[in-house]
């Protein structure tokens, strides 16, 4: 068996602890042995275990005091302690602190520590696990394998890296749902800026008449209801990374004042005269053809200038397909994690209909029919589980959103989820993954608005 395990054997007794180790030794496990609890202490401010197991009555420092010694340092692994008969109730008493178990000594049967030691390390590797993947869900970052998954991230993945560690100005574009905000997460992650804050802001959430305020802040009074002084945006940012997710959102007027902060790295409050240094990196994203924004006036020509210093287009979805599967399975995970349901996998038909799918709502979409079918299923997500609309296509035998141009199957991807919706166009854009705005401003574009 490898090694896969290192422990921290803390015993004074050393017959004891030379049967304690042989039994673990014949298990592959990496030990470590100390006489007593200081000497314990010392090792654990040095080298990183696994596992410690610990007599409860040891030499000057005992076993209780040297879990609360590690665990006050941050420096605890999972500890159980070896405890005689007369001191059982010290032991429960000390899991009510955060030790893991205890065993009683004399030992009866070598079987018994080693189904516990094992038992101690598998909670303790679920209970890492569920911590990785809950701080990655925080930063909101996927594995890597994850997030560039499929053949047409590989260009995307060799941008970033090639962009993170400059200051450049990065514009990133794509579709709602195809994780912009991940991927300016990533370069934020692997910048120098790593350390200072990562303030995100989405500006066609925000009404126009709060944007500026959002962005730069305002000072006490400086219009109705501004009962004292708030930073803004840019301040919280300083020194890291300020993200600003629909960029094409930005009002005109707006735009202008944006452009000095680029320009000049200069700001001031709302309502302000003081200047204010703008330490920040931008990295802008937009699901617009802003091109097209500036030929008909709606977007400034020298601010776009500005922020397409380094552009990243992020593929859609159904341009993705060969990285699906890797896609389905970590949603299935996490899934199962944040609903406390037992999911083995997805069974074959059900993973063709989901790569045959043309996904308007892109991975957004895709994650909340993932989270629906782990809800549903027993054990193993089938065709049963997934939404209609992703049944109908294996159904059909076809795969109506691949054929035409992207406008095309765009266009037609709105017209199903109006008529889906009866043609309310609040539930249409949430089936579809994106913003009412959005939609409307789709809606025009594609010329449906009386549709």
């Amino acid at each position: 068996m490898s090694k896969t395990a290192r422990i921290l054997l803390v015993e004074d007794d050393a017959t004891f602890r030379s049967l304690l180790a042989a039994i673990l030794d014949d298990e592959g496990y990496e030990l470590v042995e100390r006489e007593d609890g200081k000497a314990a202490l010392k090792t654990l401010q040095r080298q990183s275990f696994d596992l410690v197991l610990s007599d409860l009555r040891l030499p000057g420092l005992n076993g209780l005091e040297l879990f609360r010694r590690a665990q006050a340092e941050g420096i605890a692994p999972p500890f159980v302690l070896l405890t005689a008969f007369g001191t059982v109730e010290e032991a429960v008493a000390a899991m009510k602190e955060g030790v893991a178990d205890f065993l009683t000594k004399p030992l009866k049967d070598p079987a018994t520590l080693r189904v516990l030691v094992r038992r101690t390390l598998a909670v303790s590797m679920q209970e890492r696990s569920l911590q990785v993947l809950q701080e990655r869900d925080t930063a909101g970052l996927p594995p890597d394998e994850v997030l560039f998954a499929g053949q047409a991230m590989q260009q995307v993945r060799t941008l970033i890296a090639d962009v993170a560690p400059t200051q450049a100005t990065v514009l990133i574009s794509g579709e709602s749902g195809t994780g912009k905000e991940l991927a300016a997460r990533m370069i934020h992650r692997a910048s120098p800026r790593r350390d200072a804050p990562f303030v995100a802001l989405n500006c066609a959430a925000i009404p126009e008449t709060l944007l500026e305020s959002e962005l730069f802040g305002h000072e006490k009074g400086a219009f109705t209801g501004a009962t004292q002084a708030r930073q803004g945006k840019f301040e919280l940012a300083s020194g890291g990374t300020l993200f600003l997710d629909e960029i094409g959102e930005l009002p005109l007027a707006l735009q202008s004042k944006f452009l000095r902060v680029l320009q000049e790295r200069v700001f001031e409050r709302v309502g302000g005269n003081r200047e204010l240094r703008a330490d920040v990196r931008i990295i802008a994203a937009t699901n617009r053809d802003l091109e097209e924004e500036v030929r008909v006036r709606r977007f400034r020509e020298d601010l776009y200038y500005r922020l397409h210093v380094f552009p990243i287009h992020l593929p859609a979805l159904r341009d993705r397909r060969d990285g699906l599967p890797v896609l389905v399975r970590y949603l299935l995970r996490r899934a199962a994690i944040q609903t406390g349901r037992e999911v083995q996998d997805i069974e074959q038909q059900a993973l063709a209909a989901v790569a045959e799918y043309g996904w308007p709502g892109n991975i957004r979409e895709l994650q909340n029919v993932i989270e629906r079918a782990v809800i549903l299923c027993k054990g193993q997500v089938t065709l049963l589980d997934l939404p209609g609309g992703v049944r109908q296509v294996t159904a059909s035998g076809v795969i109506p959103k691949s054929n035409g141009s992207l406008r095309d199957r765009e266009r037609n991807d709105i017209l199903d989820a109006l008529a889906t919706c009866g043609n309310n166009r609040r539930l249409a854009a949430e089936k579809l993954g994106i913003s009412k705005r959005t939609l409307q401003y789709r809606l025009k574009e594609y010329g449906l608005i009386e549709s």
